[in-house]
């Protein structure tokens, strides 16, 4: 198992660790790099409390993390249950939060998770492989009409009918069960002319579908924001345009709740500030990292801190 070094890693470390001795939280535990710089950049006291779905990324990040067994706690759960975690682990706020968001490079890489049309493999895209709905039973079992909004609201695919349609075509001479028949599909739709693979937003919307990742996204950041402390810190990496569109929106109603019309001169509707938005525009990666790793091209990081 190969798990590479986070994106903007140095970035996460020097914004979030406010508090030698907190208590953290990492909502995307993955390869544990991020969990383990914060545990470096404690003291003995600081304590990171990890939630992941996947059991892989468990295993591995136990092992790696042995020599901070009695600073970590890990947790197999979905990060919208943030708060329940917290409560499980015996602790009302936090020093900071991190959530990484997207699948890792690690599951991305791995044929057997059918993540990527790279590799052949059986058509699912879970990351917690006990959930009920995989990409198998979306593709082969929901409607025309349903596949094309799952590619158009997920993907952002402006050929979301067209390839709904082929796909409903292909599924009757045969179950669609592959990665890769899903990519020719794709590819016999829209044809090869672009310069991405013409399947990526497909699978990316297909993936998001099954993981409710937007959904997620959206109710991890109300939850998380009430469980920091005092000049706590809330930091929140995505990949995707719709994903950082959710934190951006939901930082600035964060630091400005007010929901009263423009002419009026005084606030009627009682909604107080939670805090600033530190980062007005997201922080991204340097050219070295970019040379580094392909993945940070589309990385951005927004950082919002709590004030009491």
């Amino acid at each position: 198992m190969d798990y590479h070094k986070p994106v903007l890693f140095d970035e996460v470390i020097e914004n979030i660790v406010t508090n030698k001795e907190g208590v953290y939280l990492d909502c995307t535990l993955g390869g544990a790099g991020h969990t383990q710089g914060i545990l470096e950049n404690t003291s003995e006291k600081g304590v990171v409390i990890a939630i992941d779905q996947d059991d892989d990324a468990i295993e591995f990040a136990g092992k790696k993390l042995e020599n901070y067994k009695e600073r970590i706690k890990i947790f197999k759960d979905n990060f919208k249950n943030l708060d329940t975690v917290l409560y499980m682990a015996g602790y009302e706020k936090v020093s900071g939060i991190l959530m990484d968001i997207g699948v890792s490079s690690y599951q991305l890489d791995d044929p057997e998770r059918g993540f990527s049309y790279k590799y052949e493999a059986k058509l699912d895209m879970r990351m917690n492989k006990n959930a009920k709905i995989s990409a198998y039973e979306v593709i082969n079992e929901f409607s025309e009409q349903e596949i094309a909004d799952i590619l158009y609201k997920y993907g952002e695919e402006p050929k979301s009918r067209r390839i709904a349609r082929k796909i409903t075509e292909a599924r009757k001479e045969k179950k669609i069960e592959t990665t890769t028949e899903l990519a020719d599909i794709v590819i016999r739709a829209i044809g090869k002319s672009m310069k991405r693979h013409p399947a990526k937003r497909t699978f990316q919307a297909v993936r998001m579908y099954v993981n409710q990742e937007l959904e997620v996204l959206e109710e991890a950041l109300e939850k998380a924001v009430e469980l920091l402390e005092d000049r706590g810190r809330l930091l929140v990496i995505t990949f995707h345009s719709l994903e950082d569109r959710i934190v951006k929106n939901k930082f600035r109603e964060f630091e400005k709740p007010c929901k009263c019309p423009p002419n009026i001169p005084i606030c009627v509707c009682g909604k107080e500030s939670l805090g600033k938005v530190i980062t007005k525009k997201p922080i991204v990666a340097g050219e070295l990292e970019l040379n580094d790793n392909s993945r940070a091209h589309s990385a951005k990081l927004r950082v919002f801190e709590r004030r009491a």
